[in-house]
């Protein structure tokens, strides 16, 4: 009897678990531009204690096996035409738009990876107090297109570490995605936004009422 009551209550366990499974805690969400703005927590800047090296770059990517870091695989994963890989992931061939002064180019070597929001953007709005291991997923983030982008040397380092109260892309025609991207990699890593950063954005998206955001936050 005593066997026959507790298969019940087994059975009974099973039936109702999946009603008791928890939703994803870290679902993808899309939102007009305008609203996404509007999510960032505000905080002023501090760049006390920066040092580039606190984020570990380039790492083994996402296939440690591939013999590419996480450099190789972005322009490969961005590639129009796809490059040649040789030895030690060394490309050649294939080429890339950089969609922030519309060129193409068709020469890694005439590449930079930028990091959406800079690495010093970063520690400024809340990544000084994040761990090594945190820090390094963020500077090696292949887990949204936004986050890291192929375009040409000279256009990432005028860019530098300015948000976009201080520089946009030379193509105007892009700011609305610029703008997106940026956002969109603010709030998946909850890193906030000062008021002067926060008007820049405001006045861009009221520029752009059908642009929209998608992101999805990092645990």
């Amino acid at each position: 009897m005593l066997t026959s009551v507790l298969r019940g209550l087994a059975v009974v366990s099973l039936a109702v678990l999946p009603l008791t499974v928890p939703a994803p805690a870290h679902a993808a969400e899309t939102l007009p531009l305008a609203e996404a703005v509007t999510r960032l927590p505000v905080d002023t800047e501090s760049r006390d204690g920066y040092n580039r090296d606190a984020f570990r770059h380039w790492n083994t990517g996402e296939n440690p096996s591939d013999g590419c870091n996480t450099r190789a695989e972005v322009l490969l994963a961005e590639a129009v035409e796809p490059p040649t890989v040789g030895p030690g992931c060394r490309l050649s061939g294939g080429s890339w738009w950089s969609y922030y002064d519309q060129v193409w180019v068709t020469s890694a070597s005439g590449l930079d990876i930028d990091h959406m929001v800079p690495l010093a953007e970063s520690w400024d709005r809340g990544a000084s107090a994040w761990t090594a291991q945190r820090r390094e997923a963020y500077a090696n983030d292949q887990g949204a297109e936004a986050s890291l982008v192929a375009v040409t040397a000279r256009s990432n380092r005028s860019k530098a570490d300015q948000d976009p109260a201080q520089w946009m892309p030379p193509a105007a025609g892009v700011h609305c995605r610029y703008v997106a991207e940026w956002v969109a990699t603010k709030l998946r890593w909850s890193l906030t936004a000062d008021e002067t950063e926060l008007a820049a954005l405001r006045e861009t998206a009221a520029g752009c009422p059908d642009q929209r955001v998608t992101y999805e936050p990092v645990a």
